[in-house]
């Protein structure tokens, strides 16, 4: 695995600087472009590194070595794209609740409290657009950041939901291609479905509304 499942990385200042005689930004940068490429499946260990790129100690160090050991060991494997012509939009979402926290270091670091998202886009079957992240406010439930993140995939699959239908409507797309677009969302919190099926907001979450 690119991460241990177990660990979350923490600033971890009483630890070692960053000793190697690489670059520490230069390979963030360097596996952030393959990420984005094609390889999804660094997505959440490479962002727990680039979180520390301003000050880098030892645990990020061996963090970014076990990034490097699984891609020597992956270095065969890839995606397989096989379009199917008959779907459309996939829109996958999911967020944990404050998973960074922990007791010692949340005094010093805010980003404890901050929960962490994960999105996936999927069009005719294939990956488009993925990522994993910290949200930007902090959330006060696991509903609450559920929501956010059902709510951000959606903001990125729209505007390509408008792009497919002008570019029908152009004919930029040929007949042999012409699925219909529309957007399946698949969501695992209950709150948050319940949230996004019925937009009115109840006493239990209209923190939600004053944000």
């Amino acid at each position: 695995l690119p991460a241990k499942v177990s660990e979350v990385l923490q600033k971890s200042l009483d630890a070692d600087k960053h000793k190697a005689s690489w670059n520490y930004r230069s390979i963030i940068g360097k596996l952030n472009f393959l990420e984005k490429s094609t390889r999804p499946e660094l997505a959440y260990a490479v962002h727990q590194c680039a979180r520390f790129s301003s000050d880098p100690r030892e645990p990020h160090t061996k963090a970014l070595h076990q990034i490097g050991r699984y891609l020597i060991g992956t270095a065969d494997k890839g995606l397989i794209l096989r379009p199917n012509k008959e779907t459309s939009f996939d829109v996958y979402a999911d967020a944990d609740f404050a998973g960074l926290w922990n007791k010692d270091t949340a005094m010093d670091d805010m980003d404890t409290a901050r929960s962490r998202m994960g999105i996936l886009v999927k069009f005719a079957g294939c990956p488009v657009l993925w990522h994993s992240k910290l949200i930007s406010m902090i959330c006060l439930s696991t509903t609450e950041a559920e929501y956010i993140s059902l709510s951000e995939a959606l903001r990125h699959v729209i505007p390509m939901m408008n792009l497919l239908d002008e570019a029908k409507a152009l004919g930029v797309i040929k007949e042999t291609f012409t699925p219909q677009v529309h957007c399946k969302a698949f969501e695992d919190n209950s709150g948050a479905l319940e949230l996004a099926r019925t937009p009115k907001m109840r006493p239990r979450t209209k923190h939600i509304n004053i944000r």
